[in-house]
């Protein structure tokens, strides 16, 4: 496949392979883009955004909508993409296809609702006589950098919402998976799209994104990775609007009033989905001591019966990571957290990008499982003598994106609502779930600002004050 800039399909002067993280075949090949791609991409941008500014909004929503109805015409298509160049395996794929069609479905029901309000300035004498009332504008160009893991529909929550804000949009897709990205573009051009309002450049994210990051007429970036690299953008871009998706280690606390049952049948699916490559992924399960060893239990019999194999494949539960050297890093992980006391319970072995789907117990709490971001098919399970220590272990990391509870107990369910520093709490779920409509984001070192169209227009459209004297 090729770029997209300047209205225009573009090769590059080196092209880069996309590889199934299974078996390792070519997929397609994309252009590598370069520093040097990024200013003429702005320059068509610019005249993007004057069009984009100038389109009615019933235009926009129709726009939307249209994408949204060509992505539910071509599911299977874009299902079997994601699971090919991504590695999740085929049922995940087709369900990320149909989320990003509900996004932009969401984003056309934004564009109706962006507008101003009317501020009484007579509440100071100084305002009598005068009338005020604000205008909601786009920002113009935003940028939108997108992680690897959901290859579509996290770029369908920057683009949609920027779309409906009436923004033109500079959309840089992870490097491992810039194929749904590409084909989300045909379909935009093909709902009707101006040309000029999108550009798509693939290449390296540490050259693209410093490039993207420095260029002023991108006045808003959207940006969903690593914790490290966030902070990198927020030092480059200065005076622009940011929003930060960054990582975390979510926590599952489990007390002993929970279904023990009912945790272990989620915990096997959030923690494990998509090979665990999930922000939100479960993967600290902190037990207080009454139920630890019958949730061990439950949890290692459903763990243990999960299959790795190809993402294609019937029967498959859990696909590779996407690159073999992520394997090897959480297989590394694995192995230190049992050489400082933690015991293997299943699982753990690689293969190539493949880990066999691992459960952990006698996980310390100051162990890199519990600290860190492990982005990868295993949970961890520590002890806690109460829910206030398990909360306190909870907020024990830097990270605040999801985290979870599983009891009938209101009051405390409430308690763990209020104390845990978190963006996203879940009562008698996992942490990995997330509606389209939500706002969705984090505290801490998990970024700031939110997503969900509702939210993410705000944040992608500006406030103007007018006055009448």
């Amino acid at each position: 496949m090729k770029m997209f800039l300047k209205g225009e399909w573009a090769d590059g002067r080196k092209c880069a392979e996309v590889v199934n993280p299974y078996n390792g075949d070519t997929v397609d090949t994309v252009p590598v883009g370069t520093a040097a791609d990024i200013t003429p991409a702005l320059d068509g941008l610019v005249e993007g955004a004057k069009v984009m500014r100038a389109m009615p909004v019933h235009q926009r929503v129709e726009i939307l909508r249209k994408t949204g109805r060509l992505i539910q015409n071509h599911q299977q298509e874009l299902g079997r993409l994601i699971s090919t160049e991504e590695g999740k395996v085929l049922a995940e794929g087709l369900i990320e296809a149909g989320r990003a069609a509900e996004t932009f479905d969401l984003s056309a029901d934004e564009a109706r609702n962006q507008h101003g309000e009317t501020i009484p300035l007579d509440s100071t004498p100084g305002g009598v006589g005068k009338l005020g009332f604000t205008l909601r504008v786009p920002c113009g160009i935003v940028a939108a950098i997108t992680p690897f893991n959901f290859p579509l529909n996290l770029v369908a929550h920057k683009v949609g919402p920027a779309i409906a804000g009436g923004n033109a949009v500079l959309l840089k897709p992870a490097s491992d998976t810039p194929l749904s990205a590409l084909k989300l573009v045909e379909l935009l051009l093909e709902a009707g799209f101006p040309a000029q309002a999108i550009a798509c450049v693939t290449g390296p994210g540490s050259e693209l994104g410093a490039a993207i990051c420095e260029d002023k007429r991108v006045r808003k970036i959207s940006f969903t990775g690593s914790a490290q690299v966030g902070e990198s953008i927020t030092r480059t871009a200065g005076l622009k609007r940011v929003t930060m998706e960054l990582g975390s280690n979510s926590p599952v606390i489990v007390l002993d009033d929970a279904d023990l049952d009912k945790v272990a049948s989620t915990l096997a699916v959030t923690g494990y989905a998509n090979a665990g490559q999930v922000c939100i992924s479960s993967q600290r399960v902190i037990a207080t001591n009454r139920c630890h060893d019958a949730l061990m239990d439950a949890l290692l019999a459903k763990v243990s019966k999960l299959v790795a194999g190809d993402p294609l494949a019937e029967g498959t539960d859990v696909g590779p990571l996407v690159r073999e050297s992520d394997a090897r890093r959480v297989e590394d992980w694995l192995g230190e957290a049992k050489s400082q006391g933690a015991r293997l319970l299943c699982g753990g072995s690689r293969e190539g990008s493949l880990i066999q789907p691992a459960l952990l117990t006698d996980v310390g709490a100051d162990m890199k499982m519990s600290c860190e971001e492990l982005f990868g098919p295993a949970l961890g399970i520590t002890r806690a003598a109460d829910i206030d220590e398990a909360i306190a272990m909870a907020n024990q990391t830097r990270f605040g994106l999801s985290a979870a509870v599983f009891t009938q107990d209101i009051d405390r369910a409430m308690q763990f609502a209020r104390e845990v520093d978190s963006g996203n709490l879940h009562i008698n779920f996992g942490t990995a779930w997330r509606a389209e409509i939500m706002p969705y984001g984090g505290l801490k070192d998990s970024g700031f600002g939110k997503e969900g169209p509702k939210y993410a227009v705000n944040e992608m459209t500006e406030t103007k004050m007018v006055i009448v004297h």
